[in-house]
């Protein structure tokens, strides 16, 4: 009685917890979303066509959103190179639905990092970068498509 009472318990934590484990292989597998890129100090946050250097907006904050409602997801800041990181887990969000539904937009005021720039934020859609696998670890790598501005109502 007491060795069957036992193989029962065993079977029920195997059931509880094969979920867990086949969620956290699945996870390993699919690796992690890269979201990245460099903010540039321009009227609409993309590099100068020309061949002048152009400067990086550091210290800017970033934001992921999603959906008609612009939902919040995650945020980072710029460095001092005007590079910005947001990491995502894939069991959290589609890549199909994050290619499709989501933006980062930048809140930062422009003036931040030059007074003469225009008043408003900037916004860019997402695109797909390509596939890095590290190791056993895959790595999904999005960017920026390009910035634009979203003129501000105060002007």
């Amino acid at each position: 009685m007491a060795l069957a009472l036992l193989v029962i318990s065993l079977l029920l934590v195997v059931m509880v917890a094969a979920p867990a484990v086949a969620q956290l292989r699945l996870g390993n597998l699919l690796g992690l979303i890269d979201i990245q890129g460099t903010l540039f100090c321009t009227g609409n946050g993309n590099p100068n066509s020309s061949s002048v250097s152009t400067p990086v907006f550091p210290n800017a904050a970033v934001q992921l959103q999603c959906g008609n409602t612009g939902t919040f997801v995650s945020s980072t800041t710029t460095n001092y190179a005007g590079v910005f990181k947001i990491f995502l887990d894939p069991l959290t969000m589609l890549l199909s639905s994050l290619l499709s539904d989501c933006k980062l937009v930048v809140n930062t005021p422009l003036t931040n990092c030059n007074s003469v720039l225009p008043i408003g934020i900037l916004q860019s859609p997402l695109q797909f970068l390509g596939r890095t696998l590290l190791w056993v670890l895959g790595i999904v790598n999005i960017g920026a498509a390009g910035f634009s501005l979203v003129p501000s109502n105060l002007e």
